[in-house]
């Protein structure tokens, strides 16, 4: 089976996108892209996260020819493949409908650095792409164009959509952006939400480099 690891990633980290509840039915989609074969893994369209299979999961070159794969991919493949066009250093793409982005992107607000783990963003906020349709390829210009060098943005009146080297990068970072964006919800809902400066968030980018174990 073509990009079999790719396609097998997808159908995992789309049942965890569900069960971190950051996607509810069958809306949302996720990708994987393989820069040596130059081949998106997406998936399928309309199809339960639980239910889907490797078998299932769509491979596609960027100009949207079907390469393996009987089913229908995302209707979202124009934003996924704006994605990969424009940014080299991304392999894999997470659209989700989590509520409190979403909100967001209703509001079409931008979400500034109210908390210091914004930094994993790539920026010091992150910001919302004027309105498209959906499933269509000025959706995904618009996208990339307010996601600029970072790596999340809203998407006005939809939803949120983040990219990174991986998947588990990816989906950890819609995690974040979605727990950030409650936090700012709710503390405009008690007051004025204190921002960081971009300085502090300079200074968290570079003491970020240092999270975690030492690598081997």
């Amino acid at each position: 089976m073509l990009l079999q690891k790719e396609r097998e990633a997808v159908v995992e980290y789309g049942k965890q996108m569900f069960s971190k509840n950051l996607t509810n039915g069958t809306t949302g989609n996720i990708s994987v892209y393989n820069r040596e074969q130059e081949l998106m893994a997406i998936s399928p369209s309309g199809i339960d996260y639980f239910s889907t299979t490797p078998e299932d999961v769509v491979v596609m070159k960027l100009d949207g020819t079907v390469v393996d794969g009987s089913r229908k991919p995302s209707s979202e493949v124009h934003l996924h493949s704006e994605v990969y066009r424009n940014k080299a250093d991304v392999n894999a793409v997470v659209h989700t409908h989590s509520d409190n982005s979403t909100v967001m992107g209703c509001l079409r607000w931008s979400l500034p650095a109210v908390h210091y783990m914004l930094v994993a963003s790539g920026g010091v906020q992150v910001p919302c792409a004027e309105y498209a349709t959906f499933g269509s390829y000025e959706l995904g210009v618009n996208a990339v164009k307010a996601m600029g060098e970072h790596k999340a943005c809203f998407l006005a009146n939809h939803g949120l959509l983040v990219c990174d080297v991986n998947l588990e990068k990816a989906l950890a970072l819609a995690e974040k952006v979605e727990w950030i964006a409650g936090i700012y919800l709710r503390t405009r809902q008690v007051g004025d939400p204190v921002i960081l400066d971009d300085e502090e968030m300079a200074r968290v980018a570079e003491r970020s480099k240092s999270y975690g174990q030492p690598k081997k």
